[in-house]
């Protein structure tokens, strides 16, 4: 039952992802006041990144892995994301970069990630960042390994939670002494917001489509 439905799925969202995508339309739902405030634009410092959308099946239905970042002195400190990070010299591509990051991250095993396309790639001004979402699945449940200096917490996020309208909200947040109001995603009394709300605004639209 399980992988008939999960493969369903995953050859849904194969197809879909093909076709053109929402991109800045979708980020715009839930991108927070501070976005447009900053006037940070690409420049010749911009460095590129990428994370992993890993989806999954696991209790009849369909998983992906979120992981709250530590407490450190960075821009993303403490905050929910995707595993992922920068690009490398290694790194033959971005592909290859969310793969890496996520294996060192979660230890999720990269040689039986099947990878099925990918999303609209995001600036990030905080971090001065370009950042890949690559979207991929697992056809089992991984165990996760997380590395502690990169993650704090790995949460696993089933698909009906995401496609649930209610999850969504809207606040002022504290960020770096400044407050901005911010659309975000209340999973399981963690709020996501910023570009990895973005990116599952994005990711929701194509669902959706």
């Amino acid at each position: 039952m399980i992988e008939t439905s999960f493969h369903s799925f995953t050859k849904d969202l194969k197809k879909r992802l093909q076709k053109p995508l929402p991109g800045e339309v979708a980020h715009q739902k839930m991108a927070s006041t501070s976005r447009y405030r900053q006037g940070v634009k690409p420049n010749e410092r911009t460095r590129r990144s990428a994370v992993l959308i890993c989806f999954y099946p696991y209790q009849n239905s369909v998983y992906l892995p979120l992981i709250l970042r530590p407490q450190y002195d960075g821009v993303h400190a403490g905050q929910m994301a995707f595993p992922g990070g920068r690009m490398e010299r290694i790194d033959e591509n971005l592909t290859r970069t969310a793969l890496r990051e996520a294996q060192e991250e979660v230890g999720i095993r990269v040689s039986d990630v099947k990878v099925l396309g990918l999303l609209t790639e995001l600036f990030i001004p905080p971090s001065n960042f370009f950042v890949q979402p690559v979207v991929g699945i697992l056809p089992y449940r991984p165990d996760f390994y997380p590395d502690p200096r990169e993650v704090e917490a790995v949460v696993e996020v089933d698909l009906e939670t995401l496609l649930d309208e209610t999850i969504v909200g809207d606040s002022q947040i504290e960020v770096r002494g400044a407050l901005v109001d911010a659309p975000f995603y209340q999973i399981q009394g963690y709020r996501i917001w910023g570009a990895t709300a973005m990116m599952i605004s994005e990711l929701l639209v194509i669902l959706d489509s």
